[in-house]
């Protein structure tokens, strides 16, 4: 097999760690932490980020010790076995699938900002439509789906930029409408910070998604690292300033009852036309962000079938779109569903629970790979002993109610591993996943990234400067 080209630098892996977390979660997730921390939210997002971090360095050495598609499956697969991998790779899937299925509730809500009263079958037929549009311009092709995606990007960042600007020049001339909505600062103790971390984490969750193989990577020991960290540095301050300036323009009591955030604060501040603008801003980045991951989700069963651990038509591949199509639409149906049946914070405290136990394995992972395997960086040992502290922790601050229900989840995939793992690999499909030909890295096209095409443009301008 002919070796990789090195040319990712350092600034792009930077890019593509950024544009795969940042997304329509700022939007949603502003709300977050407003009621069961006050004021105060504001620190849950600096530590929520802090903790993404350490977890993001394991799977940095993870990848470079194992540089190939397939994520925290990959890394449990070659660490513990098919069965490890497996459970892994099935967690991984609930937690995708739970998140994919946020975003029509989401879409739903910023509608309900200007229809308030919307009947409940409107609100079903509007998710329904959401769901079937995505799916259809997925179903026909990456090509389409990254064409869809350029017509968002813009349009998703640029209504946040705007009233983040606005709202520190606001708090600059009338510094009391910030004093007022930050004091008391702690009105209601610390006693809910477990919940809103659980809740705010959602937002950092996407860098599982980011498999590079190292052999693309220039200096890959140091790039990597430096990169995530830097990656998740910047999107840290980007949550924190936003919410900064969300927790400064609405009272927490009024905040922690709304579902369209940033709709809100766009009216405080610019009026009818500010919360139009941040409400469009919000549904195209919604479509925006379930197009991009409903095709990426699909991927996940699509390697696990080729791994022979699923049924075989999850590999099947359209033979004239050249998409996963039955993949598609078992999960666009499935999650359309929990849309109609689930809540905003249910479907997200799914996602986290399952998705932190994926995290949870793959630090684990980074031991017994550094013996398994040469090569790669070599983080020292805290780093992933702080990502199992920090995932256990964040379990146990999970409701008992949930905890149940995704582990009963969870070990549902146990009689399909029995069913499906002696299943034959399928070759077509490994290859792909060996040589990297896969929908996801076909979809992720650094030019056509959110926040972290906005930083490209802007390090242009400065070196023509």
């Amino acid at each position: 097999m002919p070796e990789l080209k090195a040319a990712l630098s350092f600034f792009d892996v930077m890019n593509l760690v950024i544009g795969a977390i940042v997304g329509a979660d700022i939007y949603i997730a502003a709300a977050f932490g407003a009621g069961l921390l006050g004021p105060a939210a504001i620190l849950a997002w600096v530590i929520a980020g802090l903790m993404a971090i350490t977890i993001a360095l394991s799977f940095a050495e993870c990848s470079s010790i194992i540089p190939r598609v397939g994520g925290p499956y990959a890394y449990a697969k070659e660490a513990f076995g098919d069965f490890w991998g497996f459970l892994v790779g099935w967690s991984l899937i609930i937690a995708e699938w739970s998140g994919i299925a946020v975003f029509p509730l989401a879409f739903v809500a910023y509608i309900a900002y200007f229809y308030p009263h919307m009947p409940q079958i409107i609100q079903i037929i509007i998710k329904a439509l959401f769901v079937l549009l995505l799916t259809i311009i997925n179903y026909i092709g990456v090509k389409e789906a990254g064409r869809v995606n350029d017509v968002l990007t813009i349009i998703k960042v640029t209504p946040i930029i705007l009233l983040t600007i606005i709202g520190i020049a606001y708090f600059i001339i009338k510094p009391s409408l910030l004093v007022a909505n930050y004091t008391p600062f702690l009105p209601l103790g610390f006693g809910g910070l477990g919940s809103a971390l659980i809740l705010i984490f959602w937002a950092y969750i996407g860098f599982e998604l980011v498999t590079i193989p190292t052999d693309e990577i220039i200096n890959a020991k140091k790039t990597i690292p430096l990169a995530i960290g830097l990656g998740m540095g910047i999107i840290t301050l980007f949550y924190v300033i936003t919410n900064f300036v969300v927790i400064g323009t609405i009272p927490w009591m009024i905040l922690s009852n709304t579902t369209a955030p940033l709709a809100l604060a766009g009216y405080v501040l610019l009026g009818s036309v500010g919360a139009l603008i941040l409400a469009l801003g919000a549904l195209f980045s919604i479509s925006g962000s379930d197009e991009a991951g409903i095709l990426t989700s699909a991927r996940i069963p699509y390697a696990m079938a080729g791994d022979g651990l699923l049924p075989h038509f999850f590999a099947r591949v359209h033979p004239k779109y050249r998409t996963p199509y039955i993949a598609l639409i078992i999960q666009n149906t499935i999650t359309l569903i929990a849309a109609i049946l689930g809540t905003i914070s249910q479907l997200i405290i799914l996602s986290v629970f399952t998705i932190l136990f994926c995290y949870l394995i793959t630090c684990i992972s980074v031991f017994p790979l550094r013996k398994k395997f040469s090569g790669g960086i070599r983080l020292p040992s805290i780093v992933p002993v702080l990502g199992i502290i920090v995932c256990i922790y964040m379990i146990a601050q999970t409701a008992i109610s949930q905890i149940i229900i995704g582990s009963i989840l969870i070990l549902l995939g146990i009689p399909i591993y029995i069913k499906y793992a002696p299943r034959t690999e399928i070759k077509t499909v490994k290859r792909d996943i060996i040589l990297g030909r896969d929908f996801f890295s076909k979809q992720v096209r650094l030019d056509e990234i959110f926040l972290a095409n906005f930083i490209r443009q802007i390090r242009k301008l400065i070196k023509r400067i």
